[in-house]
């Protein structure tokens, strides 16, 4: 680990970044180069005394989960992250696949959706990013880890997960997320963490082995998605999808019609704020 070198790196790429490269206002009294610490600690979800501390070249070696986190903050590109994990002392990832690390062009669109749920999601059905709005919608899903983090593994192993949508749905949901994760497996390989994820999700869950048995690839979720919310109710909700070949990701908007009862619970959710799964 060159603490230094790493500290160097993180401060000029703060000094580079501009409040409204993250979606922040400016304001009349900015007076700091770029980002304020406290900015890009709130972004990368980190104390700003950490941040200060790796800056400075006199804090611990960050994990490369932090370090993934830093990377986002700081709108870094594939190769920038990479030069942060070796700063720090790690092996950078092998490409191409699907890592953790969001592009800039998909974090600049999240930055600017500040009214309408929106969420970055890997090749397993892994939050990566999201916005308050998907918070509020979905609870915050960013923060699970091992098989927890896929959305199909949630699904398949916590009941509580599928409470958000109505009953009548969950069968056509449970055959998406069995036939987006079979087209993961078909581009990731047999040995792949989309293989060992389907054999785990066989041995723990009847239903997934069944639906796994049907072969089914390709199966979409309809444009219109219905969700329940605890505070707000019953929304229809529109799905656009915007994909990043490279890392194999997705973004995930979320509109509601102009004038329908669903758009003012939209406009709702930000009042709401985030809600615990446990409350669903």
């Amino acid at each position: 680990m060159d603490q230094v070198a790493l500290g160097t790196f993180i401060r000029t790429r703060r000094e580079a970044l501009q409040p409204e490269d993250v979606g922040l206002r400016r304001g009349s009294r900015r007076r700091t180069a770029g980002l304020r610490r406290e900015e890009v600690a709130d972004l990368s979800d980190m104390s700003t005394d950490y941040l200060a501390r790796l800056e400075r070249g006199s804090g611990p070696q960050p994990s490369e989960q932090m370090i993934g986190a830093l990377a986002r903050g700081l709108r870094l590109t594939v190769d920038e992250r990479d030069h942060l994990l070796l700063l720090a002392g790690h092996r950078a990832p092998a490409r191409p696949g699907s890592g953790d690390h969001v592009s800039p062009g998909l974090m600049r669109i999240l930055d600017r959706l500040t009214d309408t749920p929106a969420q970055v999601m890997g090749s397993l059905g892994e939050t990566l990013a999201q916005n308050a709005t998907a918070v509020a919608l979905l609870g915050d899903e960013s923060h699970y880890t091992g098989l927890a983090r896929s959305a199909v593994y949630r699904w398949f192993t916590d009941p509580s997960t599928r409470s958000i949508y109505p009953t009548e749905d969950h069968d056509h949901h449970g055959r998406v997320q069995v036939s987006q994760l079979r087209s993961a497996l078909a581009r990731l390989g047999p040995q792949s963490a989309a293989a060992d994820l389907a054999e785990r999700l066989q041995e723990l869950s009847p239903e997934f082995a069944t639906l796994w048995g049907a072969n089914e690839v390709g199966l979409r979720n309809s444009e219109e998605k219905r969700f329940l919310h605890p505070e707000v109710g019953e929304l229809s909700l529109y799905c656009q999808v915007v994909l990043d070949p490279d890392q194999m990701h997705t973004l995930l908007v979320f509109t509601a019609t102009p004038g329908t009862p669903s758009a003012d619970k939209v406009r709702l959710l930000n009042v709401v704020g985030t809600f615990s799964i446990t409350s669903r």
